[in-house]
C-alpha cells in the first residue's frame, strides 16, 4: 500500500498515507519498506528531508542485505549527506550493492575510481566499473565509460575491458 500511495499508482499519490504504510512494513523489518522510508527522507516527500532518519533507514534497510539500500547509503557516505562525509565507508556500501549485481553501486564505485575517493585513483579500475554497469543497462555508466576512455591510452582500455569481461564471467548468476 505504501508504494500505491507513494507512486499514485490506482489511487491518488498521497505521501502521508504512504509515509503510514511503510512505517507499519518496516517497524516489522521489512527492508523494501525501510528503503522507501529513507527514500522519502532523504528526497523530502511528504516530510522535511531528514539525511539523519534517511541514514537510519537506509542502515536497517542495507543489514539486511537490499542492494538499493546500500547504493544509498554510499552516496550518504561519499556526500556527507547525514554523515561525516567518509569515502572509505562509500566504498564499502558500493562493494556490498556490487555483489548483489546493483548497477547503480557499479556506476558509483566507477566514479569513486575515476576520482580517487576512498581509493587510489585507477582508471582502468573505474572504466571496468563503469562498462560492467553500462552493460548491465545503465546508461549514466556507458556514458562515463566512454567519457573516460578518451582520456585512457588504448592498452589501458583494453584491461579494462578484459577484467571487465573477467568479472562477469565470474559472476554470473
Amino acid at each position: 500500500l505504501g508504494v500505491m500511495y507513494g507512486k499514485g499508482r490506482g489511487t491518488a499519490q498521497n505521501y502521508k498515507e504512504a509515509m503510514k504504510w511503510y512505517k507499519l512494513s518496516a517497524e516489522q523489518r521489512n527492508a523494501n519498506a525501510q528503503f522507501n522510508l529513507g527514500l522519502m527522507y532523504s528526497k523530502a516527500e511528504g516530510v522535511v528531508q531528514d539525511y539523519k532518519e534517511a541514514m537510519k533507514w537506509y542502515q536497517r534497510s542495507a543489514k539486511q542485505g537490499n542492494a538499493y539500500a546500500q547504493n544509498s547509503l554510499g552516496v550518504m557516505y561519499q556526500n556527507g549527506r547525514g554523515v561525516a562525509k567518509d569515502y572509505k565507508k562509500a566504498m564499502k556500501w558500493y562493494r556490498k550493492g556490487v555483489k548483489q549485481g546493483n548497477t547503480a553501486a557499479q556506476n558509483n564505485l566507477g566514479v569513486m575510481y575515476s576520482k580517487g575517493q576512498g581509493v587510489t585513483q585507477d582508471y582502468i579500475q573505474a572504466h571496468k566499473w563503469f562498462n560492467i554497469a553500462g552493460v548491465n543497462g545503465s546508461e549514466v555508466a556507458a556514458k562515463n565509460r566512454d567519457a573516460l576512455a578518451k582520456r585512457m591510452a588504448l592498452a589501458q582500455v583494453a584491461e579494462a575491458q578484459k577484467l571487465a569481461r573477467e568479472w562477469m564471467e565470474s559472476h554470473k548468476k
